[in-house]
C-alpha cells in the first residue's frame, strides 16, 4: 500500500520561500509521475508541477512557473516543492500525488494520479 506524507508547509510572508517534502512509502523506487497540486479555498484543484523520478521530466504550471521549482531524491522516495517569491495568491492546501502511469504530461492534472497525500497547508500574507 502505497503510502505518501507531505510536509513543510507554513505561513511566509509574501516573497518569502517554503520547500514541500512528499515522501512515498510502501513503494521501492519511484518511477510512476509524480505530482503536486494545490487547492485554495472555494476552488478547485489546480495541478502545480510533475516530474518522472526515473528521467528527469517535469512540468510547471505557468501560475508558478520561474518560481517554484520540483524535484526528486530517488534514494530518499521523496519528491520536494521548492517555492520561492511566494504570493498572496499561492495560499492553498498542498497536495503530493502518486500517478499508476509512468508519463508525466504537460497537462499537469493528466494520468491517474491514485495515491495521494493528506495536504500541507501553504499560507502567505501580503
Amino acid at each position: 500500500q502505497v503510502h505518501l506524507v507531505e510536509s513543510g508547509g507554513g505561513s511566509v510572508q509574501a516573497g518569502g520561500s517554503l520547500r514541500l517534502s512528499c515522501t512515498a512509502s510502501g513503494y521501492t523506487g519511484l518511477r510512476n509521475c509524480m505530482g503536486w497540486f494545490r487547492q485554495a479555498p472555494g476552488k478547485g484543484r489546480e495541478g502545480v508541477a510533475n516530474i518522472l523520478p526515473a528521467g528527469g521530466t517535469k512540468y510547471e504550471a505557468d501560475s508558478v512557473k520561474g518560481r517554484f521549482t520540483i524535484s526528486v531524491d530517488n534514494a530518499k522516495n521523496t519528491v520536494y516543492l521548492q517555492m520561492n517569491s511566494l504570493k498572496p495568491e499561492d495560499t492553498a492546501v498542498y497536495y503530493c500525488a502518486m500517478s499508476v502511469n509512468a508519463d508525466c504530461y504537460v497537462d499537469i492534472a493528466r494520468g491517474d494520479f491514485t495515491y495521494w497525500g493528506q495536504g500541507t497547508q501553504v499560507t502567505v500574507s501580503s
